[in-house]
């Protein structure tokens, strides 16, 4: 990761531990915001700026370096709100862990993408290939839909979308799978034939949608959001907050880090 896990909090101890320094602001001129370190926070950043400018609303920044940690963090009210994940993601965690959340908005699809340090395309692929995949519910069977579609594999159910390999019916291929926390495939991509890697972390590894081998399409379904807590979607900071993203500055940053692998999902 390029920045420190959070450090708004200074401490990745901490941070790990899910026991964030104070709580959540329940002010209408201050809020904290989770976002998972990388070029999405470098986004929330420009938001920040705007809300800052345009409602004198502060945002206090906290980032993370996993996917489980942002909600957690929501729920206890250390934060009033996080931007990282999209919608089949926060429905698995609401479902497993009783959640009570809401979405305030939405930001921008990143489109996932299958990546190769030693083939230069699927057909070079060989049959017995190993393929990593994020291990989080979603991201997985996102990852699995993208092959089922490419006609790599066939899927029990190709509408699952929290399909684990166990529901692959058919693997002409003789493909291996290997389930990896998101974060690490980037680092594990050259011991793998292929791996699936969110943009989130494929771009602060010099990867592109550019360099995939198969990728998702801006009809993706997986936009990103701005989640709260029941009934905060309401609150007129969190409300502010949204407006702030949804504007043309954070639209041209995205498209600066992201060379077009960020689509606006509010549009």
């Amino acid at each position: 990761m390029k920045q420190a896990i959070a450090k708004t909090l200074g401490t990745a101890t901490l941070l790990g531990l899910g026991l964030l320094a104070g709580t959540a602001n329940a002010a209408d001129d201050q809020i904290k915001v989770g976002t998972v370190a990388g070029p999405e926070t470098d986004v929330m950043q420009v938001a920040k700026q705007i809300a800052k400018d345009k409602y004198g609303l502060d945002v206090e920044i906290v980032e993370f370096t996993d996917y489980v940690t942002p909600n957690a963090a929501l729920a206890d009210g250390s934060l009033d709100a996080n931007a990282y994940q999209h919608e089949p993601y926060m429905k698995s965690m609401v479902r497993d862990r009783g959640y009570d959340f809401a979405i305030a908005g939405r930001t921008f699809v990143y489109p996932i993408g299958a990546y190769s340090k030693k083939y230069d395309s699927i057909d070079a692929l060989p049959d017995g290939a190993t393929i990593a995949l994020p291990n989080d519910p979603s991201n997985e069977g996102r990852a699995l839909i993208l092959m089922h579609n490419k006609g790599l594999i066939q899927l029990n159910d190709p509408t699952n979308l929290e399909a684990t390999p166990i529901d692959i019916a058919e693997n002409p291929h003789d493909f291996e799978f290997r389930e990896i926390e998101a974060a690490q495939l980037p680092r594990i991509l050259p011991d793998v034939d292929m791996a699936f890697i969110n943009n989130t972390f494929a771009q602060p590894a010099g990867l592109t949608l550019d360099d995939a081998l198969i990728k998702e399409g801006p009809e993706s379904p997986y936009v990103n959001l701005i989640v709260v807590r029941g009934g905060d979607q309401d609150r007129e900071a969190i409300k502010e907050l949204v407006e702030a993203y949804h504007s043309q500055a954070v639209i041209d940053k995205a498209e600066e880090l992201f060379k077009g692998g960020a689509v606006p999902g509010w549009k």
